[in-house]
Formats: structure tokens, sequence, C-alpha cells
């Protein structure tokens, strides 16, 4: 496809999405938002996508509720705003985005716009982990490793981790494979250390690398 001939596409999708965002169409108001934040058919203009992402989240759509808060937490298209960003958050979190789970429980974790809660951070990560969130389960697992909010469980977190690893998620695939070499939670295996080092280490992992020549 040619420059102008993507260009021309497009524009042509734009004008769509901006003729049925104005009719009041949430999905349209999204996308359009989307192509606003990227720049595809239209200068890119991050308070513009920040403006009919509300208009979208304001109908209950999860995933602008989503986008809606990371905006305001990054300061992108409007000043910085971590309470602001929770809110949307937790509307879109309460409807089961995943996602939105996954970033209030961050908040939570880091005192973030709402008050530090160990334990309510692992309360969302436990949901979008049980929707198979491969970086939700890896944040459950840490918080079973080092107790944050609950009582330190070893095999939880190798439980956890392993679903995680098995996803491709490298920082897990370490952790997994420290487990495993320490012998916490399971029984120390070398070879299950290695299997796991070297997965992390072909994805560029310089901590497994080191790890493998320490081997």
């Amino acid at each position: 496809m040619s420059s102008d001939h993507a260009a021309r596409a497009g524009a042509a999708t734009f004008s769509w999405y901006h003729r049925a965002a104005w009719q009041g169409n949430p999905y349209a108001q999204f996308n359009l938002a989307q192509l606003y934040l990227r720049g595809h058919g239209v200068e890119r203009d991050d308070a513009q996508a920040v403006v009919w992402l509300a208009r979208a989240a304001s109908h209950g759509l999860a995933y602008a509720q989503n986008h809606l808060g990371a905006l305001h937490y990054s300061g992108r298209g409007v000043p910085p705003d971590h309470a602001l960003a929770a809110c949307w958050f937790r509307r879109a979190a309460q409807q089961g985005d995943r996602s939105a789970q996954y970033n209030l429980g961050l908040l939570y974790r880091k005192g973030r716009g709402v008050t530090l809660s160990h334990p309510t951070a692992m309360s969302w990560f436990y949901r979008a982990a049980e929707q198979g969130m491969a970086r939700a389960q890896a944040q459950l697992a840490h918080g079973y490793l080092h107790g944050l909010g609950v009582t330190v469980s070893h095999p939880l977190a190798m439980a956890w981790y392993r679903k995680a690893a098995l996803q491709g998620h490298v920082a897990a695939q370490v952790q997994l494979a420290h487990m495993y070499a320490r012998g916490l939670g399971v029984a120390a295996s070398s070879a299950r250390a290695l299997y796991w080092y070297r997965h992390a280490a072909g994805a560029g992992n310089l901590s497994a690398k080191r790890a493998l020549g320490l081997m």
C-alpha cells in the first residue's frame, strides 16, 4: 500500500469514527480517541483523546474508563491526577476489566491516589490473575513471596509464578528459577532452575544470563 493510499484510508477511517462519535456511539468515541492518541488519520492530539475517552467512559465502557485512568495517571492530555486515575480504574475494575484491576492493584501497592494497602492490592491482583493476566499473576506471587498484605507462602508464590512463567512472563521465569535453585516452596532442583533460567536468558534477561554463567 502506497503512503498516499494509506493516508487516504486513515483519513476515511477518522471521518467515519468522527461522525459516529458525534452521534453518541461510545465504541466510535473510544476508537476516535485512539486515532487522536496515535496520530492516525489526524494530527496527534492527546487533549482531544481525553475528551472522547471521557464521553465513552461516561457511557460505562470499561476499557474506555481504564484508558482514561491511564491518561490521568501519566498526565497525557491532562494534568497528572492519581486520585482521578484511581476513580476511573475502579469503575472499570468493578466491571471486571482485568487491566483496570491490575492498574488499581498497582496504585494500592504504591499508595498513589489511594491509601497504601497491600491487602487491597492483593485482592485486585487476584481478580486479574484469575482472568489469566500474567502480570497480575506475577504481582500476586510477589506478594506471597514477601508477605505483602498476606502471610508468606512459598508454595502459593511458586504456583502463581509458574502460571505467569508459562505465559512467557520473563521476570516470573527468573523468580521461578530462583525458587527452584533455593528450594523455596518446592524441593530444590538445579535442572528445573536451569530450564527456567534458559527461557528467561533466551528472552534477553541479564539476571538469568548471569545465573547461567554461575551454574
